[in-house]
């Protein structure tokens, strides 16, 4: 079995602890010299920097490289980074600001010194030569230029030519930006988008949607233009629009935030890659209707979801009738329909924003099986394609009702390992959450055409910075930092307090509310 291969195999987790606050000031460099650090002790922070000693107590953990660790030639990413590669680091750029919150306050997106520290190890396994890549598709209204500020992007990239002479690219993958009006899409502005370009890629019968091929005339992407998704999604075809510079790419160091999310549960790895696919209206996030008619938008069929369900098809033909006009009216439709049919940053459940969501984690586990196996032309294979390494950024998490309005949760926690299920498995547990609970992770460990894992849950292992090892069943005894869920998911993704567990199938029959197949 190859180096690649052994990462659908790879159970062994490392979880960091302890870890207080990011630094200050970016470039981020390391507070104190590091054998291993390449750039010398002229090149250090003046601040201590525990997120840089975070991402370096999980590597060591993870005994990558453990014969040389404490020393000046220890390479903990050797083994999967060679010289001349081209490695992209894909952060959780979501977006720079907060629905309801004032700030970002360090939850929303991955923070910088988690990037920079990740950035030094993949330098050192580069030796100097190959590419250094840090790229994402933000959120369709993000403003790109305000996250490279907050992630003190502009400031890493300028250490790096001064200190190795080396350009680290930095990449929006998005082909276009939305303008909104109080989130009503008024327009689009066309972005640079990823220089490489992109590819089609089409999963067919490997897909998660082939299943439920029958409901995909219902799909609902991120858009009001359901033609475009469903067209993607339709007579066998299932496919996305990936970015060339993922595909091209020899190793993809993922570097998600640990957050929870209204659609899947938790946004950790697997939920990260949509940032790799640069149209967002290609991606379904839920099916239109109530699990009784096949969809997954409202958890029952009331009056007023009826009445809102009509009111979006109409609103939906009207709109774009208004042209120039759709600046003025956008804010008066939208404020008025938060009066009448409820708040969905508050407590109003709609769009698929519930544990009910049947579509979102099917989109999400696909992405996770193009960059598995899909090539650099995009065509699939039948054995992993390309390194993958996981690294989350859980210092200062996300609860409540992430992925966007997030509430600050300092959970001092780093997490690294090979396979991104079984990070998944182990972030899960530490929010606090049974994974059996969450589709997205119950179905990612399945048997599949596509492999992600080639182990049970049971198998996997973590290692913690105190030095003990917990399997995945005690490891939220050890480190459990009791994240609050969106309200669309409480009391239905929490793991129970006794040691009796529901079987799988009640908990996906409770957690998915799903329609025959």
């Amino acid at each position: 079995m190859s180096v690649i291969d052994d990462s659908l195999t790879s159970t062994h987790m490392a979880v960091s602890t302890g870890n207080k606050g990011y630094p200050l000031q970016p470039p981020y460099s390391p507070g104190g010299l590091c054998p291993e650090y390449p750039f010398g002790s002229d090149a250090l922070a003046k601040e201590v920097n525990p997120a840089y000693e975070a991402v370096r107590d999980a590597l060591r953990l993870l005994e990558c490289d453990a014969g040389h660790c404490g020393q000046s030639n220890w390479n903990p990413l050797g083994q999967i980074i060679q010289p001349g590669q081209t490695v992209v680091l894909k952060p959780n750029f979501v977006r720079e600001f907060r629905e309801t919150h004032s700030g970002h306050d360090d939850c929303l997106i991955t923070h910088g010194s988690i990037i920079r520290a990740a950035l030094d190890y993949v330098y050192v396994a580069l030796k100097g030569q190959g590419r250094i890549i840090i790229a994402d598709a933000p959120h369709n209204d993000a403003d790109f230029d305000v996250i490279r500020k907050i992630a003190g992007l502009d400031e890493i990239q300028e250490f790096y030519r001064r200190h190795a002479g080396f350009d680290v690219e930095v990449y929006d993958l998005r082909p276009e930006k939305a303008r909104k009006i109080d989130g009503v899409i008024v327009g689009h502005d066309p972005l640079p988008g990823d220089p490489a370009g992109y590819v089609k890629v089409d999963l067919g019968s490997h897909s998660m949607f082939a299943e439920i091929e029958h409901l995909c005339h219902l799909l609902y992407g991120s858009e009001y233009d359901t033609h475009e998704i469903r067209s993607h999604h339709t007579g066998g075809v299932h496919e996305y629009m990936i970015s060339k510079t993922i595909l091209d790419a020899d190793c993809i160091i993922n570097l998600p935030k640990l957050k929870t999310h209204k659609k899947t549960g938790i946004t950790v790895c697997l939920k990260n890659l949509v940032g790799i696919n640069g149209n967002k209206n290609w991606l379904p996030h839920h099916r239109e209707g109530t699990p009784s008619q096949g969809g997954d938008q409202y958890a029952d069929d009331g009056l007023m979801h009826r009445i809102e369900r009509k009111s979006m098809e109409c609103f939906r033909r009207v709109f774009p009738l208004f042209g120039p006009l759709r600046t003025m009216v956008a804010g008066p439709i939208k404020s008025m329909g938060k009066r009448v049919f409820g708040d969905t940053n508050k407590d109003a459940i709609r769009s698929g924003n519930w544990h009910g969501n049947d579509t979102t984690w099917r989109m999400a586990l696909d992405l996770n099986r193009i960059l598995l196996y899909a090539d650099k032309n995009g065509s699939l294979q039948d054995h992993p394609a390309r390194q993958v390494f996981c690294l989350v950024d859980g210092i200062v998490g996300g609860e409540g009702n992430g992925p966007l309005d997030p509430t600050p949760k300092p959970a001092g926690v780093v997490l690294a390992g090979r396979n991104p299920v079984a990070v998944e498995l182990a972030c899960a547990s530490v929010m606090g959450f049974d994974w059996q609970r969450l589709p997205l992770l119950q179905r990612a460990s399945t048997a599949h055409s596509l492999p992600l894992t080639a182990f049970d849950a049971a198998d996997v292992v973590c290692t913690l910075s105190e030095g003990c090892t917990q399997p995945l069943a005690t490891l939220s005894r050890e480190v459990n930092m009791h994240f609050t869920p969106h309200f669309g998911w409480g009391g239905h993704v929490e793991r129970a307090t006794s040691d009796s567990h529901a079987s799988v199938e009640e908990l996906a029959t409770e957690a998915n509310a799903l329609p025959a197949t």
